[in-house]
This record gives C-alpha cells, sequence and structure tokens, in this order.
C-alpha cells in the first residue's frame, strides 16, 4: 500500500474528525505567508487555495457559511483603502497624474495631511496592493472560522484558559450565528415579496439579527456554565500569581516575537524572543491545568491528518518567507516606477502545498441539495410509491 492510498481521505466520522486546531494552523501559515508579500498574483494564488479548501472540506453548519461574509469583508476594507487614498493621498510619491481633486486647505497643526489634490498612479497602486494584503489576511481567517467547529476547539484548550475560553466560543459563534440569521431572514422577506436589499431592508432586519446572534451566544454560555465549566480547584497563592506571570508573560513574548519574524528589522531578535515567551506560556499553562477538576468526555484526537494538515499552513509560510530574504524584488513589486508584477514559480508552488487538506483531511457529509453519488441532486430524488389498498 502506498502512502498516497494510506493517506487517503476517508469519509468524516465523530472519530476520525480533524482537530480543529489543525485547522487554524494551516490558515495562521497561509495568512503569515501574505502578510510577507505585496504580489497581486501570489496574493491571488493564496485566495484561491483557501477558497477551494473551504470548498472541498466545509460542512453545513452555520459556522462553515461565514467564508463568504469574510470574503465580502475583505472586498469591502480593499474599497476602503481605495477611497481613503484617494481623498487623502499617499505616502508613495508618483509622476504618473491621473486626475486632480479640488484640495480642502487644512490648518498648521494638520501639515502631512491633505483632502484633495493630485491622485497618482503609483499611489493607487500602492494602497492596491497594501489593501490586497489585509484582504487575503481576512479571507484566511475566514477560512478557518469556516472549517473548524469552534465547540470542539473550546473543548481542547488548555486546562488554563478555560475561563478566557468560555468569552472566546461566544466571540466565535456569534459571527456565524450572525450569517445564518441574515440568511433565513432575507429568505423570509422573500417569501413576502418584500426587498431584502437596499438600506431600508438592512435597517429593518439588522435589529432581529443582532438580537438573535446574541441571545445564541449567551444561550452557550449558559447551558456551559450549567454544566460546570471552568471549575478550578484550590491551589496556593504563590501558584497562582506564577502562573499569572508566565501565561501573561509568555504570551507577550509570543506577540513581540511574532512581530520581529514579521518585520524586517527584527528578524534576529524575533525568534528568540518567541521562544522564550513560548517556553514561559507552556509553563503557565502546565501549571494552570492542575485548577483543573474535570476530565474531558471523548477528546479530539491529534492525528497523523492534523500534523500534515497544519505542517501544510508551516511549509507555505516557511517558504515564503525564505523567498521574501531571497528575491524580494520578486515578493515586493516594485511601484516607483511602475512594474508589471509577475508570478515567482517556486514561491508559487510552496503555496500549492496549501492544498494538501483538501486531499487528506476527512470528507464531510454532502449538504442538503448537493449531488449524491448517482450524480443526482438530493432534492430531485422521486419519492417513494404510495401503495393502496386492493
Amino acid at each position: 500500500m502506498t502512502v498516497l492510498a494510506a493517506l487517503r481521505a476517508p469519509r468524516a466520522t465523530r472519530a476520525n474528525a480533524l482537530h480543529a486546531g489543525a485547522w487554524w494552523l494551516w490558515a495562521l501559515g497561509l495568512a503569515t505567508a501574505a502578510s510577507r508579500t505585496t504580489n497581486p498574483l501570489l496574493l491571488a494564488l493564496i485566495v484561491a487555495v483557501t477558497g477551494y479548501v473551504v470548498a472541498a472540506r466545509r460542512t453545513d453548519a452555520p459556522w462553515a457559511r461565514s467564508y463568504a461574509a469574510f470574503l465580502k469583508l475583505a472586498l469591502l476594507v480593499l474599497a476602503v483603502r481605495m477611497v481613503f487614498t484617494t481623498l487623502l493621498g499617499s505616502p508613495i510619491p508618483g509622476t504618473v497624474v491621473l486626475f486632480t481633486l479640488p484640495e480642502i486647505p487644512l490648518p498648521e497643526w494638520a501639515q502631512g495631511v491633505r483632502l484633495g489634490g493630485r491622485v497618482t498612479a503609483e499611489g493607487l497602486v500602492f494602497s492596491l496592493y497594501e489593501g490586497l494584503k489585509l484582504a487575503t489576511i481576512l479571507v484566511c481567517l475566514g477560512a478557518a472560522n469556516a472549517l473548524a467547529n469552534p465547540a470542539r476547539l473550546l473543548k481542547s484548550l488548555p486546562a488554563a484558559l478555560y475561563e478566557a475560553g468560555l468569552a472566546v466560543v461566544v466571540a466565535m459563534t456569534f459571527a456565524p450565528h450572525l450569517v445564518a440569521d441574515v440568511r433565513r431572514l432575507r429568505a423570509a422577506r422573500r417569501l413576502r415579496g418584500r426587498d431584502d436589499k437596499g438600506v431600508r431592508a438592512v435597517l429593518r432586519i439588522g435589529l432581529p439579527v443582532l438580537e438573535g446572534a446574541l441571545e445564541r451566544s449567551v444561550a452557550l454560555a449558559a447551558s456551559m456554565d450549567a454544566r460546570g465549566y471552568g471549575r478550578t480547584a484550590r491551589v496556593p497563592a504563590a501558584v497562582r500569581r506564577t502562573t499569572a506571570v508566565l501565561t501573561l508573560g509568555g504570551l507577550l513574548g509570543v506577540c513581540a516575537g511574532t512581530y520581529g519574524l514579521l518585520a524586517s528589522e527584527g528578524a534576529a531578535h524575533g525568534l528568540p524572543v518567541l521562544l522564550l515567551g513560548l517556553a514561559a506560556a507552556l509553563g503557565g499553562l502546565w501549571l494552570g491545568g492542575r485548577r483543573s477538576v474535570r476530565s474531558r468526555y471523548r477528546p479530539d484526537r491529534w492525528g497523523a491528518r492534523a500534523w500534515l494538515v497544519s505542517a501544510s499552513g508551516a511549509v507555505v509560510a516557511a517558504a515564503v518567507i525564505r523567498a521574501a530574504a531571497g528575491v524580494p524584488e520578486a515578493l515586493r513589486p516594485s511601484v516607483t516606477p511602475l512594474t508589471v508584477p509577475e508570478l515567482p514559480l517556486w514561491p508559487a508552488a510552496a503555496v500549492l502545498i496549501g492544498l494538501l487538506p483538501a486531499l487528506v483531511a476527512p470528507v464531510p457529509d454532502a449538504p442538503a441539495g448537493a449531488d449524491d453519488a448517482t450524480g443526482r441532486r438530493a432534492e430531485e430524488t422521486p419519492p417513494a410509491k404510495e401503495t393502496t389498498r386492493a
């Protein structure tokens, strides 16, 4: 039996479902890769990879529909960035003037800021590249939200993070339920013959949507509290203080080290700070785990498929970071002067490794209305014939 045959994706069940943390590590790896480049072709390739994996492995759960909402949010962020550049100008000086807006004079204390004036092609292209980078990061996070079950992700958190996890799971379930309620209310308005688009429709849908999503999140929090979620044992005060110092200091170190790795100026000091922060955070989480007095029912296992999914995102991030240091001109196209961006071959091939979850992750059940094994849609299946009495 070959390796590919052994890793052929089975049907998803409760026993072999992929660990939710693997999806987040995969998405964060792609987001890290997107943060190291402004090449629009490479960013579009990352979006295409996330979109294909989401289409191949998402379920019909409410949170699985959040990818489209994140995609629309990314387009909105890109449009806002372009509008701000047009009105407020760009930090990149340009020579190719596209048009000139009436400039509004500002007081002396607002020196360096302008409203209107010349709009150059170099400034717009620079803002387009930067906006695409931020939009791609949002799309990667949307892919993680669409693929990872928030409840199972919460169950996998260390015991020291149970209290914070309660707030996190409420926040993570709010957005998917918000999207589901918007779809439900828009469908209801269409069935009643009312308009579901426009400002007036949004205003009438907004309040019920917010109320419903908040009620579901609060109900989830109440049910978790009723089941004894977050109960802690009595531990000495010194252990509690040490746990808080190690966890908080470690997380701050991880944030500082990650920023150092992402920023070109602090890359030399980013890795040591990241490792020290990670060690301190793990020590704090281990001490905090002694406060837990509850057991886990059927804990999710981190198997070979979870390692492959998370490793694919890490490989993509490492390859793009290496390419940014070796061939920076390919990953950051010049805007002064304007040049046509080219697709770097081996970084693009490394991004395609992010498609591995679409091959090894368990295949979810087909949602309602999808094609079945015979190629016929579920709703088109003819009903069973009724038997009549003689």
